[in-house]
């Protein structure tokens, strides 16, 4: 494997197909962190709701308590999926084959290199930083 990004042979385009496909896969993975964390805190509502069933029913509220056991509390968040299921399809459907995708161009144009621009900048910039002294 190659391990100076400035002996790849790549043109303007890959490079610069190799690096928005970088940036779309990170963007990616953020999306999932935010589905994660849309599914922890709904699933942290959820316990507080539960909690509430308790408390309405202790203080003599049956019917609307036995409304959130029955109608809120089995929902499902969207589409009478739960959260767990969102994440579990996304996870599985979309972020591990467009993860899959993009390795496998990389290890084509790059031979596995992440982050070829970035790498290519940041020896720019310190040979520079060096020529300046």
């Amino acid at each position: 494997m190659t391990t100076d990004p400035d002996d790849l042979d790549l043109s303007d385009a890959e490079l610069a197909a190799l690096h928005d496909l970088q940036l779309g896969i990170e963007h990616v993975y953020r999306a999932y962190g935010t589905l994660l964390e849309f599914h922890h805190d709904l699933g942290h509502a959820m316990d507080r709701m539960a909690d509430a069933e308790d408390e309405l029913r202790d203080a003599g509220h049956e019917a609307w308590a036995d409304e959130l056991r029955d109608e809120h509390l089995p929902a499902g968040a969207i589409s009478d999926q739960w959260t767990f299921e969102l994440v579990e399809e996304f996870s599985a459907e979309f972020l591990e084959e467009v993860a899959s995708f993009e390795e496998g161009v990389r290890d084509e144009l790059a031979d596995g290199i992440d982050h070829v621009t970035e790498r290519r900048q940041k020896r720019r910039l310190r040979e520079r930083a060096q020529h300046d002294d």
